[in-house]
């Protein structure tokens, strides 16, 4: 059983591709999304995966005894590398999930937009890891609750795409969801000042079904071509289009944890005895030097750069 939890925050640097596989729809490679709301999301064991590279410095190691013992616990924490059946691992990530999705706006470039439905899943998932808010939004289909000093304002409306929604900005808990996103969500380093004050006043937040189809038809679709290395044409059948989460989107996944689940206890680690102790290796690890991951495909043309913060 699980004994610990942690969010792990992942804002895209750069266009985000993890695949679902081919699709006979207008988009030939559609990215993963929710079955039951078509909201973007990243299947956990890609994220797993990632955070095991990124753990993995044992060829760094100064002498065979340290490498030995780092490679000791990336197996108590993921998992066995090849025999499986050995024992599992003492962590599972759980999905990435879409909390902020960027809307080309008007005024003020774009926005971040959420809803009420992904606004109270995440609470529902900060309530797991020790945190309690209460955020409660109820926006008609017209209108969009943002912060009074809002950058995004036109009058007392704002436009998103070609679509215009009446301001809502009486609503108080909006900025105070605006305030703690933009300091407990978004990387912490000076790199991010400027994109913090912004989340502070072009937030925005909009009903699900909006919100829903901003993020099915706002993605960014690319078409890739291959060319013939003589005629520079392309080549039969290479020619594909292929979707994309856009730059400055904002996931979580939760991080669960349990106690080490290897058979003969004196083979665990100190630094990894318990579900809090793996969790914070995690965290520290991020930290220090691997705040970065390169997530889904295209990593040799610069997709799927994200910036990572645990809370």
């Amino acid at each position: 059983m699980f004994k610990q939890s942690k969010l792990l925050f992942l804002y895209t640097e750069t266009p985000l591709h993890v695949g679902s596989g081919s699709s006979l729809g207008i988009v030939d490679l559609p990215i993963q999304r929710e079955k039951h709301t078509k909201l973007p999301m990243i299947q956990s064991s890609g994220i797993k995966g990632k955070l095991r590279n990124a753990f993995d410095i044992s060829e760094n190691a100064i002498d065979e005894a340290e490498k030995k013992r780092i490679k000791n616990i990336i197996k108590v924490i993921f998992g066995p590398e090849n025999n499986g059946s050995e024992h599992a691992g003492a962590l599972s990530p759980g999905d990435g999930r879409i909390l902020l999705f960027p809307v080309r706006s008007l005024a003020g470039v774009f926005a971040w937009v959420t809803c009420p439905l992904v606004i109270s899943r995440f609470v529902r998932d900060l309530k797991l890891s020790g945190q309690s808010k209460n955020w409660n939004f109820e926006p008609s289909e017209s209108e969009a609750f943002v912060p009074s000093n809002s950058k995004l304002l036109i009058d007392d409306s704002i436009v998103l795409e070609e679509f215009t929604f009446v301001a809502k900005t009486d609503n108080a808990q909006v900025q105070d969801l605006a305030n703690w996103l933009a300091d407990n969500t978004l990387p912490s380093g000076d790199e991010y000042e400027f994109w913090r004050n912004k989340l502070k006043k072009d937030l925005a937040v909009i009903s699900d079904d909006a919100f829903k189809d901003f993020c099915q038809f706002s993605t960014d679709v690319v078409s890739r071509t291959k060319l013939d290395p003589i005629k520079k044409t392309v080549e039969t059948g290479a020619l594909w289009t292929e979707e994309n989460l856009p730059s400055d989107s904002l996931l979580y996944t939760p991080l669960f944890a349990c106690d080490p689940r290897v058979g003969d206890p004196k083979n665990v680690p100190i630094e990894a005895i318990d579900a809090g102790a793996i969790l914070n290796l995690i965290q520290n690890n991020l930290s220090n030097g691997h705040s970065r991951l390169q997530l889904g495909g295209n990593e040799t043309v610069g997709r799927g750069i994200v910036a990572t913060r645990i809370l």
